[in-house]
């Protein structure tokens, strides 16, 4: 028994492209239902409303919220992906260090004072330094 003989190629591009436009209808949902959490200018109210219609009346209510609101999304989706950037950049700057002034005073000391052991630094700006540090 043979099924792909019984299945032309129309089919399974009519197959493919269902399943498609199905995963797109999912993504496109929780997309808005993201978007209305994220939304701060929205109430309690309203955000109750705005879910409800579109978990009640999915293609109604999606079709209406892009309409109504779907100018905002692309800006709000901005805001919250630079959030969560800076929100990065900071806990990575916080981890890390940013380079100068990273660590504690007696850590800098310590690495100033390699420094001057290997003959880097003389004594004069070995006591600059330091004074930096301590300041």
């Amino acid at each position: 028994m043979n099924l792909a003989y019984d299945y032309p190629v129309l089919g399974a591009f009519w197959t493919v492209m269902w399943i498609f436009l199905w995963v797109l209808w999912i993504v496109l949902l929780f997309r808005i239902i993201g978007d209305i959490f994220r939304d701060d200018t929205l109430g309690g109210a309203g955000k109750t409303g705005w879910l409800i219609f579109v978990v009640v009346l999915p293609f109604v209510g999606v079709f209406v919220y892009v309409l109504a609101r779907g100018k905002g999304m692309g800006k709000r989706a901005e805001r919250h992906a630079r959030a969560q950037q800076q929100a990065f950049d900071d806990y990575i700057r916080e981890t890390a260090g940013n380079g100068a002034g990273a660590g504690s005073a007696a850590d800098q000391l310590a690495k100033l004072s390699e420094v001057r052991a290997k003959g880097d630094l003389t004594e004069a700006e070995f006591q600059q330094a330091k004074e930096k540090i301590l300041h």
